[in-house]
């Protein structure tokens, strides 16, 4: 059972390690955010497509904060709420959804894959050329255009892009980062946490495993061993 003081802990190892996430892919766009203390990372300039112009990184950080200087001119503008207890109601602000922390301790047995993700071959992305591949197959195979959203130059990061292959063909995939001492898994696609869980184990065998999932995704995170810890919001620029 996790105790209030260890989930607290956990939560913002959490929120930690994913600002860590949002600020490499800002970095390899070539924007320059920062952080305001240990309180709050944040941008000035607008962030690619599905990533927050600001992360809190501790609770009941004031509102006029977090929003100061945030760039509500260009659309999209969108602020992670990492312990949903902000309102940004009144900065013109909407929630654009509700999701969960969730962790998974070191050392946990790995789940067994079913179905045709047990048949999948893992290994991580090299290059770019695979890199693209890789995008192409998180967005649907859908070609990728231009540079992509996930630059090369996250690969010299230290994030790491996992990759289930079936017949050599990209199916199934999660990137992996590290930051506020744990491992945190994002962009899963392929129903593939038997193999993305066993790949970061073998790499990271001492590191507690994050992220967060709502709706199904969630109920299938807990299905590969995960515990839900906690509560985040993302808000949206609605003006």
């Amino acid at each position: 059972m996790i105790t209030d003081g260890t989930r607290a802990t956990l939560l913002h190892r959490a929120a930690v390690n994913n600002a860590a996430w949002c600020d490499a892919v800002c970095r390899a766009h070539g924007l320059t955010p920062g952080y305001d203390g240990e309180r709050l990372w944040f941008s000035t300039r607008r962030t690619p497509p599905m990533y927050p112009d600001a992360v809190t990184l501790e609770p009941a950080v004031p509102a006029g904060s977090v929003v100061r200087d945030a760039d509500t001119a260009s659309p999209g503008c969108s602020v992670k709420d990492s312990f949903a207890d902000l309102d940004l109601a009144g900065d013109g602000f909407e929630v654009l959804f509700e999701a969960q922390w969730i962790h998974r301790p070191a050392g946990a047995p790995l789940p067994e894959a079913e179905g045709e993700a047990a048949g999948l071959e893992w290994s991580e992305v090299s290059g770019a050329e695979e890199l693209a591949a890789w995008e192409a197959a998180f967005d649907g195979g859908e070609s990728v255009e231009g540079d992509g959203l996930f630059r090369p130059a996250l690969l010299d990061e230290g994030v790491v892009f996992l990759a289930g292959r079936a017949a050599g063909r990209i199916v199934a995939g999660a990137v992996a980062s590290t930051g506020g001492d744990v491992v945190g898994v994002s962009n899963l696609f392929g129903a593939a946490w038997a193999g993305v869980l066993g790949a970061v184990s073998a790499r990271w065998p001492e590191l507690d495993v994050v992220g967060y999932e709502h709706g199904e995704d969630l109920e299938a995170a807990v299905r590969g061993g995960f515990a839900p810890i906690g509560p985040l919001r993302v808000w949206l620029f609605a003006q």
